[in-house]
Order: C-alpha cells, then sequence, then structure tokens
C-alpha cells in the first residue's frame, strides 16, 4: 500500500483509518520488530483495544505507544492528523501555513502552529559528509531576511536611506552552501564578519574544492584551502563558471515562502523554516511526494520538542 501513498487524497483515505497510521509508523521506526525505547527489550506484546505495547520486563513505563521518543509524544492529537500535517509540509513547494493547517484538520492556530514547528525538527538532519571535493564546485553567498524598507516606519526607512546600517539593519543573516548537483546547507548566523563565515565554510565543505562567492572581504582567507574564485556582482553576476545562481535560486524560494506563505518569522524560529525549506528543496529532484513523506516519517524518532522550548521558556518559574 505505501507504494500507492503518492498524492495528498491518497494520504487523507489511508491515513483515515488509525491501524494504518500504526502499521505505518511501525514499519520504518521498528522494521525488525517492535523495541521497548526503555529497556530496549523485544519481549513486548501488543494491546489492541489502546494500540500500545505492554514490555514484559518489570520497569516503570513498560507500557508505551508509537509516539513515545518522537515528535508525537504527549500530542493528543491523533495520528491520522499529524500524518498528513506532515505531508504537506514535506510537499508543499511554498510551505503550508498554521492558519491553513487548523482549518484543514479542525485544530486551534495555536495548536497547529507547535505541530509545524515539531514537523521541522524531523525534516531536520544534516549528512555527516560534507559539501564538495577535489574538483567538484560550491557556491556560497549570504542573505537577510527581514520586512521590505517600503512596510518600514517613516523614521527607521529614513535611516536605512542615509546608509546608517544599509539594507542589513533589523534583518537576520542567512548563510548558504550549494554544491552544484547536489545539496544545500543554509544556516542562520549572527552576522557577516569572518570569523562567522569562514569557520562555517570549513565546517561543511571539503578542503580542496572549487568555492565560487561574491566579492564579500570576509571569504578572501579561505583561497588557503579552497580553489576560490569570486565575481563582482556591481559589474556582473556571471563570468564564466564563476557566479552563485545556484544560491540565488534558493534564496527565491525561501523569501518567497517567507514572505508570501507565513508572512511574519520572529528571528527566533527562523533556522527551523530553513531546515523545511532546505529539506524540500534537497530531495526535490531525486524523490517524489510519496518518497520525501516516507523520508520524514523515518525521521521522527528521538527529536523531542516541548512547547516551553519552543517559546524560550524552559527554567522559567511562575509565582
Amino acid at each position: 500500500m505505501d507504494n500507492e501513498i503518492n498524492t495528498l487524497q491518497a494520504a487523507i483515505l489511508h491515513f483515515a483509518d488509525l491501524d494504518n497510521c500504526l502499521d505505518y509508523l511501525v514499519a520504518r521506526r521498528w522494521p525488525r520488530g517492535v523495541i521497548c525505547p526503555t529497556c530496549g527489550s523485544k519481549d513486548v506484546s501488543f494491546v489492541p483495544s489502546r494500540r500500545v505495547w505492554q514490555c514484559k520486563t518489570r520497569h516503570p513505563k513498560c507500557q508505551f505507544s508509537i509516539k513515545v521518543g518522537t515528535i508525537f509524544e504527549d500530542s493528543p492529537i491523533g495520528l491520522d492528523k499529524w500524518l498528513c500535517a506532515m505531508w504537506m509540509v514535506a510537499n508543499c513547494k511554498n510551505g503550508v501555513s498554521s492558519h491553513e493547517i487548523a482549518r484543514s484538520l479542525s485544530v486551534t492556530q495555536k495548536t497547529a502552529w507547535f505541530m509545524l514547528h515539531r514537523i521541522r525538527l524531523a525534516l531536520q538532519g544534516w549528512s555527516q559528509e560534507k559539501l564538495g571535493g577535489p574538483g567538484r564546485e560550491v557556491e556560497v553567498d549570504e542573505t537577510f531576511v527581514g520586512g521590505k524598507a517600503r512596510n518600514m516606519h517613516k523614521a527607521r526607512r529614513l535611516r536605512m536611506l542615509q546608509g546608517k546600517g544599509g539594507g542589513a539593519v533589523g534583518k537576520a543573516a542567512v548563510q548558504g552552501m550549494l554544491e552544484r548537483g547536489g545539496r544545500v546547507r543554509v544556516s542562520a548566523v549572527p552576522d557577516t564578519t569572518y570569523v562567522t563565515l569562514v569557520p562555517n565554510v570549513r565546517k561543511h565543505v571539503e578542503l580542496g574544492s572549487k568555492l565560487y562567492s561574491d566579492d564579500a572581504s570576509a571569504y578572501f582567507r579561505l583561497r588557503a584551502d579552497y580553489m576560490h574564485a569570486t565575481v563582482d556582482h556591481t559589474e556582473r553576476y556571471v563570468d564564466g563558471a564563476i557566479h552563485t545562481n545556484g544560491l540565488e535560486n534558493f534564496w527565491s524560494l525561501l523569501k518567497r515562502t517567507l514572505s508570501g506563505t507565513y508572512i511574519s518569522v520572529e528571528p527566533f524560529h527562523l533556522f527551523r523554516y530553513l531546515d523545511e525549506q532546505a529539506f524540500r528543496y534537497n530531495f526535490r529532484k531525486d524523490m517524489n511526494d510519496g518518497d520525501r513523506f516516507k523520508l520524514a516519517a523515518s525521521q521522527i524518532v528521538g527529536k523531542r520538542l516541548t512547547y516551553a522550548e519552543l517559546t524560550g521558556k524552559v527554567g522559567q518559574t511562575w509565582n
């Protein structure tokens, strides 16, 4: 049946049955048989009336559900709604807003917002393998995410026009690295100085790669470790093979998603939206909608996000 779940309609029909939801996730979490998440024992029995398992080893929490140890843990929302929401996030090219999820699944907007951030955590997962390598080409660039000048207060817009902070004032910086014909990696960065950008490149790009960037001075020191070439955007955007047009395309998709679908994104949460967009971009060609969804569903384990962590209230005490 898995091979037939290649459209949203098929997903809705299939996952309307909670037993199908359970079977689908069990096959991905425990392909060799159900294992107790507390003690690791395989000696468990299924309780069909409650859709939970009972570990025969005596210890606390010997009963467990498929949600334990996943992004779904402690959620009262049914798996039928969770899996349909995950399908849309994994496959909607420009993302899907919490208001849309709330209307489609009959949950509150606050609940949908929390669900989306937990799904974005599941989409997160960089390969340990670095980008590039001998003879391979990697583009490096950065952009700024934030409000447009025409929407700013008059005084703030005036400061920008006078050059006090430039076009980056009040915006969040994002750095990206794209291997041509391969994957993209993006991250929110505190600034665009040498001490921030260069170590990030060395962390994600194999030494000796062909590295292309604009003429930002922060990247000049990379020439000792990479075959680094630059293009001056004040003169041209392409100089033979030297350009960053691949990343410019990704920035266009990212900003279309942030400004068109999500409207307003707090810098505190920006990295989660970057992970979501990078996931769809990286698997846009070599996977169909069903395969992308399978990959997302296989990454739900060991990723827990509480509402206190999401809202930055961890450790706060209340009187």
